[in-house]
């Protein structure tokens, strides 16, 4: 999709089918790692607390990197709207975060901004466009993406083990201690 200001918009189409879980990527603006500080990977992860009670979702499996974050969640009612469920997990970390760079970095905040034809300034968190959603509706698919996900930080040189990284839910699936959320068992109806 083409804007006014000639810049082109990538568009994702979103299929919400009862029966299917969501595999979900959030991308910094520009890539920038700005999930790479505490304060920010707990910004994301209580949102995302938040909107799994809001949508009543059941969550499969997280990580936070420092330049995006992936989800996998499940919505068990027929009737939900990924876009607004993407919306109660994305826009009160991007509050935050602008809140905190007004604040405490208000030079840095320049980063994140880009002018509009109108002439004001409005400033990203999030990259633009619809991310990443892959429906997924087989019990190994979600295993795989589970797996895929909780590889992200040792791909990246970030740690040895997928246990090691705090910011996912692999030591949840491990069965460890000292968890930064809970995640809900696969149910039968899930697959």
């Amino acid at each position: 999709m083409r804007r006014e200001d000639g810049t082109v918009r990538k568009l994702c189409r979103r299929y919400n089918i009862p029966g299917h879980a969501h595999e979900l990527t959030f991308s910094c603006y520009h890539g920038l790692p700005l999930l790479g500080k505490e304060r920010s990977r707990l910004w994301f992860l209580e949102s995302l607390a938040q909107a799994r009670q809001k949508h009543s979702l059941q969550l499969f499996a997280y990580v936070v990197m420092p330049e995006h974050a992936h989800v996998l969640l499940y919505a068990p009612d027929d009737n939900y709207d990924i876009p607004a469920i993407l919306k109660s997990i994305k826009q009160p970390v991007a509050r935050r975060a602008m809140n905190y760079l007004r604040e405490a970095a208000p030079d840095w905040l320049e980063n994140l901004g880009t002018s509009r034809p109108d002439g004001k300034t409005v400033y990203h968190f999030w990259q633009d466009g619809g991310g990443y959603d892959r429906n997924i509706h087989s019990a190994d698919a979600i295993i795989s993406s589970i797996e895929y996900l909780h590889a992200n930080p040792v791909r990246r040189g970030l740690v040895a083990s997928p246990t090691d990284w705090e910011w996912s839910s692999a030591r949840w699936w491990e069965g460890q201690p000292s968890v930064r959320l809970e995640m809900d068992n696969l149910p039968a109806d899930a697959l």
